[in-house]
C-alpha cells in the first residue's frame, strides 16, 4: 500500500455526475447497466439523494478531479432496539489510483458520518468475484459475516 495522496472527501454536487457515472462504469462488473451517454437519470437521482436526509453520495477529489465515490444510506432497524443502521454502496475508486489510500479515506469518512449519526453498524456487500475488495474491507476492520442474495426485478 502506498501513501495516501491529499484527498478531499465531500458530498457530491450535481456537476460531479459525469465523473461519478464514469467511476460506476469503470468499477462495475456489469457495465451494460450504466449509460454514460444519457446523464439525465443520474442527475435526477443525485438531486433526489441530495433531498433525502437518509442518503448521501461521498466523493473523493484529488487535484480538482473526482476520483472516488461511495453512497451512504441510513435506515432504521426494528432489531437492535430500533437501532439506526448505515449501509455503504457503490464504493469505487478510479482504477489507476487504486491502492493509494483513496478508498480508505472514503471508508473512514463514511464510518465517521455513520457514527456521528448514531448508527450502531456500517455494513456493505461486495460481489463474490471482488476478492481484492474483500481483502481491503477485512484490512479496514470489516467482518465477512453474511452471504447476500439478490433478485433482479423487471425494469419499468
Amino acid at each position: 500500500m502506498t501513501e495516501s495522496p491529499s484527498v478531499l472527501i465531500r458530498e457530491a454536487l450535481i456537476d460531479d455526475v459525469e465523473a461519478l457515472v464514469a467511476l460506476l462504469v469503470g468499477g462495475t462488473l456489469n457495465p451494460e447497466h450504466e449509460d454514460p451517454e444519457h446523464l439525465a437519470p443520474y442527475r435526477a437521482a443525485l438531486a433526489a439523494i441530495e433531498e433525502d436526509e437518509h442518503s448521501m453520495i461521498l466523493v473523493a477529489e484529488l487535484d480538482g478531479a473526482v476520483v472516488g465515490m461511495g453512497q451512504v444510506i441510513f435506515f432504521r432497524h426494528l432489531q437492535h432496539r430500533g437501532g439506526l443502521c448505515a449501509e455503504l454502496e457503490s464504493l469505487h475508486v478510479a482504477s489507476a489510483l487504486r491502492g493509494k489510500g483513496i478508498g480508505r479515506e472514503l471508508l473512514t469518512r463514511a464510518t465517521a458520518i455513520a457514527a456521528e449519526r448514531g448508527a450502531y453498524r456500517l455494513q456493505l456487500t461486495s460481489n463474490l468475484q471482488r476478492t481484492n475488495a474483500h481483502r481491503f474491507y477485512v484490512r479496514e476492520g470489516f467482518l465477512g459475516s453474511h452471504l447476500g442474495f439478490k433478485r433482479l426485478l423487471p425494469f419499468t
